[in-house]
């Protein structure tokens, strides 16, 4: 039989002394704080710290994802595992899917690479032999711009506004949005692949950080130049949603990171840029730079999920947040509770699955993972949101 899960519930976060596992856990205890938190990571310090800050209820362990009997050990005594190990990319094997699947342990991943989510796909049938509900790609982005895409996909069918022709979900993070090295090397990583998008039902392949678009995030950042990235969301949506011209970009700031984003694609061979090893020591070497920075730029992060129709109607969905490390851990918050709160059948789903999360659930989630942002919209006409409704195309429009 699965655990049963409650408000008092018992969460493991593997990762949990890092940025993303340490804001996860905070939001976690301020959303519901009757959950029992296990700080799960290597550094018994941090670990600590954390876990003072928790207060009771709350605890540490020493916790390698590797040892597979250690992890099984854990996941035997929780409710839910929450993986944000990162980063994903480059990962061969889901070790701690498959252990929350042998233990039947609801489970939350916040993976941002395509190969490793549609790996953790490939377990959907064990996962619901097990009766085992678990998300795959739950965190800010990939993760709430899903669910975000799934509601203007799903209202515009509702309200008969036309049909949905082209989505595209454009992101923006000032410096390193605060998130350290895992943030910057996930970016790295991600240069070395090639970009998967979809045009009028066709898959195509792009060079990353290329087609440049300048995009309008509205109240609070305004207009940023954003690049294609290859993002799971863009296959997960195309054959969930089944939106015909899906696509995804990326930009950052001071304006600067994206010009050395784009030169490392054409300085380093794409077979360096794949290389978890070397990624690590190139973070090594930008990371005290990107810090510096990031004291100066902040760490304003915001979504823009544009859907247009065939009608040449539209419709956008923002949300924007003064600080990555507190919103990502709210968005991922927000899904490890509504899997908890038992709307997630069994079976491995992403996010915009209405198995994943139920679509009467799906306000809830957006409602709590929107906490503290400074400017958060659904269903608006672009003009309705834009300091300036303007875009400037280059190359390629997807």
């Amino acid at each position: 039989m699965p655990k049963r899960s409650s408000n008092s519930s018992r969460v493991l976060i593997l990762g949990g002394t890092g940025r993303v596992g340490g804001s996860t856990a905070l939001a976690l205890t301020n959303l519901s704080p009757d959950l029992r938190i296990l700080v799960g990571g290597r550094n018994r310090e941090k670990g600590a710290a954390l876990v003072a800050k928790l207060g009771e209820g709350s605890e540490f362990a020493e916790v390698d994802i590797d040892n597979l009997k250690a992890l099984e050990a854990y996941l035997n005594d929780v409710d839910l595992v929450i993986h944000a190990a990162g980063p994903f990319q480059r990962t061969e094997k889901c070790k701690v899917l498959e252990a929350a699947i042998s233990t039947k342990t609801s489970y939350v991943d916040v993976c941002d690479d395509t190969s490793y989510a549609w790996r953790a796909k490939s377990l959907h049938k064990k996962a619901v032999a097990a009766d085992v509900p678990a998300i795959t790609t739950a965190g800010i982005y990939p993760g709430v711009s899903n669910v975000m895409a799934a509601e203007l996909v799903r209202h515009a069918r509702n309200q008969k506004l036309g049909e949905p022709e082209r989505l595209r979900f454009s992101y923006f993070t000032a410096g390193s949005g605060g998130a350290g090295p895992t943030i910057l090397a996930t970016s790295f990583l991600l240069l070395g692949e090639e970009v998967v998008a979809y045009v009028k039902g066709e898959k195509i392949k792009l060079k990353p950080y290329t087609g440049m678009l300048n995009i309008d995030f509205g109240k609070g950042i305004g207009k940023r130049d954003v690049y294609l990235l290859n993002l799971p969301e863009v296959r997960s949506a195309y054959e969930v949603l089944g939106v015909p011209t899906v696509s995804a970009r990326f930009g950052t700031a001071p304006f600067f990171w994206n010009w050395g984003m784009a030169v490392l694609t054409s300085l380093f061979p794409a077979e360096f840029l794949r290389d978890k090893k070397k990624v690590r020591q190139l973070v090594g070497v930008f990371d005290p730079l990107v810090r510096a920075v990031d004291g100066i730029a902040g760490e304003r992060v915001s979504m823009r999920v544009d859907l247009e129709f065939s009608n040449g109607r539209s419709t956008v969905g923002i949300f924007t947040h003064k600080r990555l490390s507190e919103s990502v851990g709210i968005a991922i918050a927000s899904f490890a509770l509504a899997v908890l709160e038992g709307s997630t059948e069994p079976g491995v789903w992403f996010p915009e699955e209405p198995q994943g999360i139920a679509i009467e659930a799906r306000e809830l989630l957006l409602e709590r993972a929107s906490q503290g942002t400074i400017n958060f919209v659904m269903n608006k006409a672009p003009w309705m949101v834009e300091t300036n409704a303007k875009e400037l195309g280059l190359g390629i429009y997807v």
